[in-house]
């Protein structure tokens, strides 16, 4: 069984080694050709095309960053569309729109293959050691055929028909970004009633306010660099999805939409290319405090990353 693997980013060049890791032979495809380098060094071929990755795979993997970029990958004039299908799976791993994945997923499958959907959640660090969950839809034959590939990378969680994925990873994101955006606010709170940001962290740790982004991201914010592996230009899209979503299913969305303005506003004082967390530095600096702590505050991307040998 050969894997191919579309879109080598820092979620994706990760998620990669872990599936060389395990074993199978693989043939990879970015749009910067530097971005292979990693997996070629650990025994990937190097593709020239999308539909050359297809061509010379069993299963290949997607994970580029969103709707229009995963489009082109499979509608554009070297996309799998343009080659057979028959046979292939395709596991996509985007966060994008459940409708347009639907329709993209509904062509692959018109030419005879079978369509995976399995956005991940988590961080780099879960990508780097190979835990990260993700959110498969798909039909039961589909799902099963590339069960190995997937369990590679993270742990399956099931949630029905092809394209619940993308649903599943939306609204999960949507609770991340408001939890994200009102720590900012909680925490400057507390600072300035008096309160101190390692104190207050610790204390809220497995209380009725604790989540993921209090236990994972929170010491970004200590160690002033409020994680640059996902950036507010991720956020971002991931939001305009969400408020899609939102309008397409008639919900309100009075939450979601101050969180994107909040998120929209990180960008615009410090650049897209700013941390996610920024989100909460928008609060801190309105307010002239800091919510720095001294401390050796691990990055996510410095997580060891295990050894990959180029042979099986």
């Amino acid at each position: 069984m050969v894997v191919g693997f579309i879109g080598l980013g820092t979620m994706g060049r990760n998620a990669a080694l872990n599936v060389r890791r395990a074993g199978f032979d693989m043939v990879v495809y970015d749009v910067r050709p530097e971005a292979m380098e990693a997996l070629a060094a650990a025994g990937a071929a190097k593709a020239k095309s999308p539909a050359d990755v297809l061509d010379h795979s069993d299963i290949v993997v997607t994970m580029v960053f969103g709707p229009k970029e995963i489009e082109q990958v499979v509608r554009g004039s070297n996309g799998f569309l343009t080659t057979s299908c028959a046979g292939k799976y395709w596991i996509d791993m985007t966060t994008s729109s459940p409708k347009l994945m639907r329709a993209l997923a509904g062509e692959f499958q018109a030419k005879g293959g079978g369509p995976v959907d399995a956005p991940v959640t988590g961080s780099v660090d879960a990508a780097i050691r190979g835990d990260m969950p993700m959110f498969v839809g798909g039909a039961d034959r589909d799902v099963e055929a590339v069960r190995p590939v997937i369990e590679a990378m993270g742990e399956l969680r099931r949630v029905g028909r092809y394209g619940n994925g993308y649903v599943a990873k939306l609204v999960n994101n949507q609770l991340w970004k408001i939890h994200a955006a009102a720590i900012g606010e909680a925490m400057v709170t507390a600072k300035l009633a008096g309160l101190e940001p390692e104190v207050w962290w610790n204390v809220m740790k497995g209380g009725a306010a604790d989540s993921f982004v209090l236990q994972h991201d929170v010491p970004s914010i200590f160690a002033g660099h409020y994680d640059p592996s996902f950036p507010i230009a991720l956020c971002l899209k991931d939001l305009g999805l969400i408020e899609e979503l939102m309008t397409e299913t008639g919900t309100r969305n009075e939450l979601t939409r101050a969180t994107h303005d909040r998120f929209t506003l990180a960008g615009e004082r410090y650049g897209v290319g700013a941390g996610e967390m920024t989100v909460c530095k928008v609060i801190e600096d309105d307010a002239n405090v800091s919510l720095r702590v001294a401390g050796d505050w691990v990055a996510p991307w410095e997580v060891a990353h295990p050894a990959v040998s180029a042979s099986r």
